[in-house]
């Protein structure tokens, strides 16, 4: 229980829930194929329905991870959240309205019509993973704050930390490293929703049209996926000295972090072959539907190995390229002794709300969708 063991073990908490959110992210992945999966208001009814079911999750989630963020690492919180406001602001705001049209696109009185809401629910699916896989690429491409810890004793402003130009966030979106990881995570998040409809919706039409549209998602993914993740092996990455905190560039920095950490290296494997295995079954054999389990577990596996790598052995997670030792580790940027350690006996609950979450899926899921459900105008949607 010393300072050092419990950062280490909030940001994998923190890797964890970002792992979970890239999973649940499927929701936006099928959002983006409600009129190529559905060529009737019947299919793209069904196609809805399904992902409306487990909307809330991913939300949760992604305000989960925040918060997880405010209260273990509340510098990087500060830093992020505050000076990337529009980045953060546009994805929340996509996130807004997906609520927004799951509720009210079927109701009486939508003078707007269902389509608008269902082009809505498509701006969702788009926004919210590219962003948010931009947004994760920043962790090993560095964004343009500057933080003076001095600075909170100005009467005038007091704030630790500052972003360097006016973008608030958006200059991220000009690293072209940042949208190649962010197409990848739109990419991956289809063809996650493509196995989870699979598996969630019984109609044989929709069912084999997921089937065929697996194969050019997951080409495309690995086409972007594979660049990132090989040029993070051999770009220089953001080292730190344990002792004395000062940051500097290191050669190769995430590649010896594979090596230095080869459990990771081979959970990262394990989870390649997992997400490859449910693709590659699901599309070569037409009568396997549950694809959606060893590709989700492959997914959270590779995105967790992703996250320890950026901040796990003395790396700095969050780099800054406006002043290097500006830079943010899990040593200069997490709350103090007494809050984590507080933190860490509330966090022993997190298998009962594993396990909640577990039996509330299950509830939902155990009926598969028909189309004869939607017919039912007084079933209900959602």
């Amino acid at each position: 229980m010393s300072y050092t063991f419990l950062q280490h073990y909030w940001w994998f908490l923190i890797s964890l829930l970002g792992a979970l959110l890239v999973f649940l992210l499927f929701v936006q992945g099928a959002n983006t194929l409600i009129f190529e999966l559905g060529k009737t208001p019947e299919e793209r009814r069904l196609v809805i329905n399904s992902t409306g079911r487990k909307w809330e999750f991913t939300f949760t989630t992604l305000v989960t991870f925040g918060g997880a963020f405010f209260a273990a690492f509340p510098l990087f919180y500060s830093t992020s959240f505050g000076g990337a406001y529009w980045l953060w602001m546009i994805i929340l705001f996509s996130f807004v309205i997906q609520a927004v049209s799951y509720e009210f696109q079927n109701k009486l009185g939508n003078f707007l019509g269902a389509r608008t809401f269902q082009v809505c629910l498509i701006i969702n699916g788009i926004v919210g993973p590219l962003l948010l896989g931009g947004a994760v690429a920043t962790f090993f491409d560095g964004s343009n704050f500057i933080v003076d810890k001095a600075h909170v004793t100005a009467l005038s402003q007091p704030v630790i930390s500052h972003w360097a130009n006016a973008s608030c966030g958006l200059d991220a979106l000009l690293d072209p490293w940042n949208v190649v990881l962010g197409v990848a995570v739109l990419f991956l998040a289809r063809i996650l929703g493509l196995l989870y409809m699979r598996n969630n919706i019984d109609e044989t039409t929709l069912r084999e049209r997921c089937r065929r549209k697996l194969l050019p998602n997951t080409v495309l993914f690995l086409v972007f996926f594979l660049a990132f993740f090989v040029r993070l092996l051999v770009k220089d990455g953001y080292a730190y000295d344990s002792s004395t905190g000062v940051v500097s560039m290191a050669a190769g920095k995430y590649l010896a972090n594979l090596l230095t950490m080869w459990p990771l290296a081979v959970v990262l494997l394990f989870g390649v072959a997992a997400l490859l295995y449910g693709i590659l079954r699901t599309w070569l054999k037409a009568d396997y539907a549950r694809g959606i389990w060893p590709a989700g577990i492959g997914t959270v596996l590779v995105v967790l190995v992703l996250f320890l790598i950026a901040g796990w052995n003395a790396t700095a997670y969050y780099p800054s390229n406006a002043d290097l030792q500006s830079s943010l580790t899990i040593a200069n940027s997490s709350s103090s002794l007494f809050t984590l350690k507080t933190m860490f006996y509330v966090s022993l609950l997190i298998p009962l709300v594993l396990a909640y979450i577990a039996y509330c899926w299950h509830a939902m899921d155990h009926k598969k969708l028909t189309v004869e459900e939607v017919k039912d105008e007084e079933s209900e949607a959602y």
